[in-house]
């Protein structure tokens, strides 16, 4: 006799007390009414529609809200509905297909009005993606495509979309715990451009350190809104309410700077789950594991994002001084056209920085992309 242990005997066990309590366990298995909690164990063909079913659906409009990995959260008329994806549905292969915050058009599954239930979905589907609208803005971040059932040699960029059609990139560091990079700040910044969304910085934590007037000063000159304030205390949140009121917006940033914090500082029903810093390192732990949207209580919506430790940039070293505005006043008095601004003669960028024209802390951020482009090319 085979023993059973965990789930496995605790749904013999159930079953047959069903049995015994004079039940059609039978009848029970072939027409379940249950949906189970982890959504990702429903069948795979649930998540399919033919071109024929698809055409017998009334079509709306909706905006995915949630992802994981067999289906979505999608918003349709004020109702979050759990949907799948339609087998006709196609998406550019060098990114992700579906992200948070895209707009979709969702074939609704019919309903029998009469008795209040769905007449052919039977696993509590409300409807099938079958297209995607084309994405306005977006944040993404590289992946290399190499790895499990992927060409190990493989050296194409797999665009990684983590939300799409937002209008803030909110950039969050912290003045301690852990510490404010400004290298990462830099990443963002070019993140932003290359996504058409308008960064913030907002600075956490307040609470614990004053603000680094440098820092601050620093990327104001670069034409960039500066927010100060600390969640733990809610000084400066009045500021940054009003901020995101009737804008979509993204939280992003590395891991512990408070972007869980702050998303239950403006929203107090959130009840997002936040975990305290490392004591060893003063790193920051991983709580927020996928994109998640939350709506303002003054209009607008906020996405909060899983914290990242490390932003890889993928870029021709041609385009990367694009993403440097202050170079490119000088960058026209260089002796080379395609001059890249770190070793050859005749440098009018090179020259700007050792005049102070440029600030030499952005001129060694700069150098340190382009290295690390350098070595993702060997």
């Amino acid at each position: 006799m085979v023993r059973r242990k965990g789930k496995s005997q605790r749904r013999v066990r159930n079953w047959q007390q069903r049995y015994h309590a004079g039940q059609d366990v039978e009848e029970a298995a072939l027409h379940g009414s249950k949906l189970s909690h982890r959504a990702v164990k429903l069948r795979e063909e649930a998540f399919a529609a033919s071109d024929e079913e698809a055409c017998g659906m009334d079509r709306k409009e909706g905006m995915v809200v949630g992802l994981f990995r067999r289906g979505t959260f999608v918003r349709v008329e004020g109702k979050r509905l759990f949907c799948g994806i339609a087998k006709t549905f196609r998406a550019p292969e060098d990114s992700s297909p579906l992200a948070v915050g895209d707009v979709v058009t969702v074939a609704m599954s019919p309903a029998d009005y009469t008795s209040g239930q769905k007449d052919i979905d039977k696993d509590r589907m409300d409807g099938m993606i079958i297209s995607r609208h084309r994405r306005d803005t977006v944040l993404l971040r590289p992946e290399p495509r190499s790895g499990k059932r992927r060409d190990e040699y493989g050296r194409d960029t797999f665009h990684k979309v983590i939300a799409a059609n937002m209008d803030l990139l909110l950039i969050v560091a912290a003045t301690r715990k852990p510490a404010l990079r400004r290298g990462l700040i830099d990443r963002f910044l070019i993140i932003a451009q290359r996504g058409e969304l308008q960064p913030v910085l907002v600075v956490n934590k307040i609470d614990l350190a004053s603000p680094d007037e440098s820092v601050i000063a620093e990327f104001r000159d670069l034409g960039m809104e500066v927010l100060a304030c600390s969640a733990k205390t809610n000084e400066g949140m009045d500021a940054l309410a009003s901020r995101l009121a009737n804008h979509r917006s993204i939280l992003a940033g590395a891991s512990g700077v408070g972007k869980s914090t702050l998303i239950n500082a403006l929203i107090p029903d959130a009840h997002v789950v936040t975990r305290s810093i490392r004591e060893k390192d003063d790193r920051g732990r991983h709580t927020t594991s996928a994109s998640v949207i939350y709506d303002l209580p003054g209009g607008g919506i906020v996405v909060d994002t899983p914290g990242i430790r490390e932003l890889g940039i993928r870029l021709d070293a041609a385009q990367l001084p694009w993403y440097f505005p202050e170079f490119e006043e000088n960058s026209h008095q260089c002796r080379f056209n395609d001059c890249t601004h770190t070793h050859e003669p005749g440098c009018a960028v090179v020259v700007a920085v050792q005049e102070g024209l440029i600030n030499p802390r952005r001129y060694d951020s700069y150098l340190r992309i382009m290295e690390t482009m350098s070595e993702n090319r060997a």
